[in-house]
């Protein structure tokens, strides 16, 4: 039976046993471990192939794969190939060359780093109470979500207009289906549920100022026009359960302790950076364009109700939102 090459582990780093044994030799780096004819899956040329090796194979398949597996045989297949293929090159002394030893060196600096890494981080696990501390602090600060509608217009006095016709009882839905120039005039000026970090400031301080089932008594402008805001409803945000996220949270966490670590590393190290400062950018002779004129955005679909809050992300920057007050 012909068994293919997966391409997928061409790179794959725990496949070059053999080369980085030759260099091992040459520049006095711990060799890999002998493997005996007991721990081997295979011989190539007197080369064994450790069962470690086929299982470290296996298991790196399945997670670059997203749960995919390969047969034994194809994957012990693909060892006996790379494994002629480094034979071939060292007999060639291709280990020798520059542009293999830089490379090598560059593999094996990444892994030196990711293992220093994890060290650490095994030494210095994320504790349920760290994450436990860290979900109470990202939910105590969750804040409310705002249901408005606004009507866009071109100018400050159109919007005056009609504040002057709400005061006298108009309805706010027809005025918006009527005068809006948002693409959400058609279905009342309805953005649904939103959180205030998700519009402009001049939008969203609106929009908290004012009391349920109140409209805007002075126009608001943004890049956009005028508007004039309806809020009709607000509501506390529900935090997710903590078992919800608590997986989520330690990855952050992770990264927070391997960052301080790295910094402390640096701040005790005797670091020179040699690399010439990047000359400033020389203005623009040619005159700018003139800006073009920008259309505001849709909004998100009327009356969808949210499907709850989001879980907590590393120093996550607040999303841009998809609605007119941007």
């Amino acid at each position: 039976m012909k068994l293919k090459l997966i391409p997928l582990i061409l790179a794959s780093s725990v496949l070059l046993p053999g080369c980085f044994e030759e260099k091992a030799k040459d520049t006095g780096t711990a060799a890999a471990p002998t493997v005996s004819k007991e721990d081997a899956v295979a011989s190539v040329n007197g080369t064994y192939i450790s069962k470690k090796t086929l299982e470290t194979l296996e298991k790196e398949i399945t997670e670059r794969s997203q749960g995919q597996t390969f047969p034994k045989e194809q994957l012990l297949e693909e060892l006996i190939q790379r494994e002629l293929l480094i034979q071939q090159a060292v007999q060639k002394q291709l280990d020798k060359s520059p542009e293999v030893i830089e490379r090598m060196a560059t593999v094996r600096n990444s892994l030196l780093s990711q293992a220093a890494l994890q060290d650490y981080l095994k030494a210095n696990p994320v504790t349920d109470e760290e994450i436990k501390a860290e979900y109470d602090s990202k939910m105590a600060n969750m804040g409310s979500e705002y249901k408005a509608r606004h009507i866009l217009v071109k100018t400050e006095d159109e919007a005056k207009k009609l504040i002057a016709e709400l005061e006298k009882g108009a309805d706010f839905t027809a005025l918006a289906k009527k005068h809006s120039i948002d693409p959400m005039g058609s279905e009342g000026g309805d953005l649904g549920w939103f959180t205030a970090d998700r519009m402009v400031p001049p939008f969203s301080e609106a929009v908290v100022a004012l009391e349920n089932g109140k409209f805007s008594k002075q126009p608001v402008q943004t890049q956009f026009g005028w508007h004039v805001i309806l809020r009709e409803e607000s509501r506390a945000l529900t935090p997710p359960p903590f078992d919800a996220v608590k997986e989520q949270i330690r990855p952050m966490l992770q990264r927070q302790k391997a960052q301080a670590m790295i910094e402390n590393l640096r701040k005790n190290a005797k670091v020179e950076v040699l690399l010439p400062p990047t000359p400033p950018k020389q203005e623009e002779t040619q005159p700018a364009a003139a800006p073009v004129e920008q259309t505001a955005p849709a909004a998100e679909p009327a009356n969808v109700e949210p499907s709850g809050a989001t879980a907590p992300t590393a120093e996550a920057k607040p999303a841009e939102p998809a609605t007119t007050a941007k």
